[in-house]
């Protein structure tokens, strides 16, 4: 029997065959859980242990692409929300209105998965690429044979768990809550002191619909409990008894601060040289096929969370995630179900070498 098959996970593919790794330890994990009180990382399914984890500020899931990447993954895009169904249930039941969720995948494994995230409550904001450049694929593609141009992207997408108040999404809610006061939609803009932003954008109901900052929630509160029809008050009160303050609306959305600098477009070459984990043996082959800049989780998981808040890293690999939350200030909880990668990824963690990136793991 494999060292893989001694841990069983819930989810069962239609392919768990794998293209193998450069390198397989002989061993098993010692222990199947670690920590030194701000990264703390656990070997086996993480469904197993989404109850052990403090609520997520951020997530970042770098798990099934759908092209038998490692023992577990799916054969094709069309079993990955089966795949994932389970583990965006945990999510969704951990989440508070301040997750976010970034999806790491291919273009159409992401697609494939997208439904099922929105079913659960996760709204999309964003997709992000990051374009590794020529150097992917450096001339090795033959063009006419896969008659297509040269896949050289991955998709990092940003989700937002959505709330809901009296059963409702934030978009609706507000959009009832205005419409109950009997006002002219177009008083809107007058609370807001604004031209037509508020109608626009704050009570749109189709894509343009934005997220109203706290300031112009409040303004927006004040002039509907004050002009609003008085046998409806309050308005736009959670408990029936008081509209909600500025902080009370602050922390319904989630955080976000964009570097100077940044689009949705990250130009970064592939991982190479000292910054690639490899091995010291076999010609110092890549250890894990699918390695992320740590540079790029450092930028996701800073402009999403503060200090101390809280990183899940549901598909640990060789643990990028928690080192750069380590390293930003977070705390983090991984799993890791291949004995293997967790092993690699935990001597990682441990090395006294930081950042990791000069770092190579000996097998």
């Amino acid at each position: 029997m494999s060292e893989i098959s001694a841990v069983k996970s819930k989810v069962i593919p239609p392919s768990t065959v794998g293209r193998g790794k450069v390198l397989s330890l002989e061993t098993l994990p010692s222990d199947n859980y670690w920590s030194d009180g701000d990264t703390t990382v656990y070997f086996g399914d993480s469904l197993d242990f989404y109850n052990k984890w403090s609520s997520p500020t951020v997530i970042v899931s770098d798990g099934a692409y759908g092209i038998l990447g490692f023992e577990g993954d799916t054969s094709d895009h069309l079993e990955l929300p089966k795949w994932y169904e389970p583990h965006i249930e945990g999510w969704s039941n951990a989440a508070t209105a301040r997750t976010t969720l970034w999806f790491w995948n291919s273009e159409i494994g992401w697609a494939s998965v997208h439904p099922v995230l929105e079913r659960y409550g996760w709204r999309y904001v964003n997709a992000n690429v990051w374009n590794k450049g020529m150097a992917h694929i450096a001339g090795n593609v033959n063009t006419a044979k896969i008659r297509r141009f040269p896949v050289v992207t991955e998709m990092c997408v940003q989700y937002v768990f959505e709330p809901r108040i009296d059963d409702l999404p934030i978009k609706q809610w507000l959009y009832r809550e205005w419409k109950r006061t009997g006002l002219p939609f177009n008083k809107a803009n007058e609370a807001c002191g604004v031209k037509d932003v508020a109608v626009r954008k704050y009570l749109d109901q189709g894509h343009l619909w934005y997220y109203p900052p706290p300031q112009m929630f409040v303004l927006m509160a004040e002039y509907a409990n004050r002009y609003g029809n008085p046998e409806g008050l309050p308005y736009f009160s959670r408990n029936g008894k008081n509209p909600m303050t500025f902080d009370e609306w602050e922390a319904m959305r989630s955080t976000f601060n964009c570097p100077i600098g940044f689009t949705n477009v990250w130009d970064r070459n592939p991982l190479k040289g000292a910054e690639r984990i490899t091995t010291s043996t076999n010609g110092g082959k890549v250890v894990h096929l699918n390695q992320k800049p740590l540079d790029l989780m450092k930028l996701i998981i800073e402009a999403s969370s503060k200090p101390n808040d809280v990183v899940w890293e549901p598909f640990g690999g060789l643990f990028s995630a928690s080192l750069a939350a380590k390293q930003t200030g977070r705390l983090s909880f991984a799993g890791e179900i291949d004995p293997t990668y967790f092993q690699l990824g935990l001597q990682r963690l441990k090395s006294p070498i930081q950042p990791a990136l000069d770092y190579s793991i000996t097998g």
